[in-house]
């Protein structure tokens, strides 16, 4: 064969070996909460440590973020018709709100749009849906492993401060929490608030304030956020019953850790938000470009306890961003 022919089949053959490359690029849409939400941000810096190797095989990432809270089941649905529409491949969503988002899921699926949950709905729900895999926290013994710990210092009556309720996540945190420290004999019940006082810490703080100065029975707060916490820790000292009331949180940011540290907040339960950025967007990733399945199902990212056991190790993880 003349070299000039063996260079035009060779060119050729380079040619449909790109173009074939390219026609397996992945293109994913996460779709995550609001830019205000410090949880969230840690499971962004997940999916941006995810994103070059992505980009690296012609794929992108498209971050769909909520813009608040107030008009939640229904915004979470638009973001997932906002994937459809955008014709992406691959879709990383947490099921929030199962009644409200699985047709939509569904119709996404019906695409020929691959799904991988994340954060919230949980190993069964992705089977339900047949979805590629579950990464997250199973929310129901994150809520467990917070009352037993409870109910292992010696708390009789904790409070679960829900601020998104009907949220499926939520909802399973508060009441795992309520069913260990009901098998060790006392008690947790849950304090319901509008999702618009999610983040307004006055609405939060005055709250669970009026609740403990309501009933002095309660020696123990939990709130389904760190943000929370924050509000939390202020209603706890402006009712006056701060050496009594012991404080925990779902989830950690660094003014609850510094609380940890100090001996003013009991523990958190961590979920190792930014594993879950980084894990769902390189593993759907990968299924899609190169076919790869994963053995394991669910992949879980907690539960974790941070305290005053571990609160040093856990802190050097926040200098870098990631806790």
């Amino acid at each position: 064969m003349k070299l000039a022919n063996l260079t035009k089949v060779l060119a050729t053959t380079a040619l449909v070996a790109l173009t074939a490359t390219a026609a397996m690029a992945a293109d994913i849409a996460v779709i995550g909460g609001s830019n205000d939400d410090a949880f969230w941000n840690k499971i962004k810096k997940g999916i941006d440590d995810a994103r070059p190797a992505v980009e690296a095989n012609g794929g992108t990432v498209n971050y769909l973020r909520l813009a608040n809270y107030d008009n939640f089941a229904p915004d979470v649905v638009q973001l997932i018709r906002t994937a459809i529409s955008m014709e992406v491949d691959g879709l990383v969503i947490p099921n929030w709100v199962p009644e409200a988002e699985d047709p939509a899921i569904k119709d996404a699926m019906a695409a020929g749009i691959k799904v991988i949950l994340m954060n919230a709905g949980g190993a069964d729900k992705a089977r339900e849906l047949g979805a590629i895999n579950y990464i997250g926290n199973e929310e129901y013994p994150a809520g467990v492993a917070g009352g037993e710990y409870f109910a292992k210092a010696g708390k009789k009556n904790v409070l679960c401060v829900n601020t998104l309720p009907g949220a499926a996540n939520t909802e399973a945190r508060c009441k795992g929490v309520a069913d260990a420290m009901g098998a060790a004999g006392v008690v947790s019940t849950q304090l319901p608030l509008p999702t618009t006082s999610f983040g307004d810490a006055t609405a939060v703080a005055e709250a669970i304030k009026a609740e403990l100065m309501k009933d002095e029975t309660i020696d123990g707060v939990i709130t389904i956020s760190a943000g929370d916490a924050d509000s939390a820790a202020i209603g706890v000292q402006q009712s006056g019953r701060a050496d009594a009331v012991s404080l925990a949180s779902f989830d950690l940011n660094e003014a609850g850790l510094a609380r940890i540290k100090d001996g003013a907040q009991l523990f958190a339960i961590d979920q190792q938000p930014y594993l879950q950025g980084f894990l769902a967007t390189s593993i759907l990733a990968s299924a899609i470009d190169f076919g790869t399945d994963l053995p394991t199902f669910p992949v879980l990212t907690g539960p974790g306890i941070v305290d005053a056991s571990n609160i040093e190790a856990t802190l050097a993880g926040v200098a870098k961003g990631a806790r």
